[in-house]
């Protein structure tokens, strides 16, 4: 084991010479392997920062949660021009669902409605996301409050004038007053009394925090809208019961809504019934596609660096021929001669990696710096794997050299580099 600490740190000391007396060649071969792992862990740490943004946007969101609607999560064998004529679900049929199905923790209907104005006295917030929900939404969500209540089933059923506000419309139209509760504000030229502030939850990837978000009953919008107005998007949002099997329920609710909609035996659902699950293995293979794509393109780079490697070791193994020769002569056997100039070939890769984890980590600070509270994460995994990579391109790269210098003749290796 000595011997083998020992051949470590004089090749580390040979590499850091090779750095310093070659410093052109020595930069110009580390510098694909630089590139190649700051493409691929730049490539692995934004993906990872997109999914994991996404996924905690969702995250409120029951993997079990159900969504019905005329779109669906992901690809589907029904034609493009059958699906978009599909009718739009409506709350008389939430209402049936839910009085209807069994094992339903909860269930709401929601509209996705143009952003509007809030009014409060002088001040006003622009393109503000409405949220027309039902009451349900508040267990389905599992929203928090930081002050008041969410609009109980009464309110929403009757449509009552009340909103619970996100925490930064809250901040906007009332500073540092000393509650929001009890205040009047003004959206779509009608009077709204709140009730609620949520919780502060910061900016989701696709600007759609709750905390730039207003939410009230979704019968005041319903009224305001109307039932077929192609500038809402309803959707018909269904929790199971724990332990509920949800193959069964999710058939169970499909045939629902299928009887509800007078559809025959033959015909195919004019609807889609998605399920949170989907979504999230949706959002998997979109960045596992993304992260073959990226690989691929590194992978190029990573070759140009391997063979950078290969090449500065073999111009090593020339310079120190008579070198080899003597530590042979001197009983060096040629497993020693092949792990030295392994381990060289190793650590000059691994630097190259590091460079190019650095030259990561600075970009990440950079880009989250610009994306507002959108953050870029290099992760300790992904640090990891860039050292791995690196490591193994030297491995590889410099297997041919060491075999070569290992198997020199002590006495041609002298002559020839006298």
């Amino acid at each position: 084991m000595l011997i083998y600490l020992r051949v470590l740190k004089e090749s580390f000391n040979f590499a850091l010479n090779a750095l310093r007396n070659n410093k052109l060649r020595t930069f110009l071969s580390l510098v694909g392997v630089t590139i190649g792992i700051f493409s691929i862990i730049a490539v692995l740490a934004a993906v990872d920062s997109l999914k994991r943004e996404i996924e905690g946007s969702i995250s409120g969101l029951d993997n079990s949660t159900i969504i019905v609607m005329r779109f669906n999560f992901g690809p589907t064998d029904i034609p493009r021009w059958k699906w978009q004529q599909f009718p739009d679900v409506t709350y008389d049929e939430y209402q049936y669902i839910e009085r209807n199905t069994p094992n339903i923790e909860a269930a709401t209907f929601t509209l996705n409605v143009p952003n509007e104005s809030i009014k409060y006295e002088d001040r006003q917030v622009d393109n503000v996301p409405i949220g027309a929900v039902t009451d349900s939404y508040y267990n389905i969500e599992a929203l928090k409050l930081s002050e008041g209540r969410f609009f109980n089933g009464s309110e929403s059923n009757s449509g009552s004038m009340v909103v619970v506000l996100g925490d930064e419309i809250a901040k906007q139209l009332f500073g540092d007053a000393a509650t929001a509760i009890g205040k009047e504000v003004r959206i779509y030229g009608r009077r709204f009394n709140v009730i609620g502030v949520l919780e502060k939850e910061g900016a989701g990837i696709f600007g759609n925090s709750k905390d730039t978000s207003v939410w009230m009953s979704v019968n005041v919008v319903r009224r305001i809208y109307g039932d077929n107005n192609k500038n809402t998007f309803p959707q018909i949002v269904v929790k199971p019961e724990k332990g509920v099997d949800e193959a069964e329920f999710k058939a169970v609710l499909t045939q629902k809504l299928r009887t509800k909609r007078g559809l025959k035996p033959d015909e195919i659902s004019n609807f889609f019934v998605n399920q949170m699950q989907g979504f999230a293995d949706f959002i998997d293979n979109i960045t596992g596609t993304m992260n073959k794509i990226g690989g691929a393109i590194s992978f190029f780079s990573l070759l140009v660096g391997g063979f950078g490697i290969a090449n500065i070791m073999f111009v090593s193994v020339k310079e120190r021929t008579n070198l080899i020769g003597i530590q042979k002569s001197l009983g060096a056997k040629n497993k020693f001669i092949l792990f030295q100039f392994l381990f060289e070939a190793v650590i000059l890769a691994v630097i190259g990696g590091l460079i190019g984890l650095f030259l990561v980590f600075i970009v990440s600070i950079i880009a989250s710096q610009f994306t507002g509270d959108f953050e870029f994460v290099l992760s300790l995994w992904n640090i990891l794997f860039g050292t791995a990579i690196s490591a193994a391109i030297g491995l590889i790269s410099g297997i041919l050299p060491a075999i070569s210098a290992s198997k020199l003749d002590p006495v041609e290796a002298i002559r020839t580099g006298m």
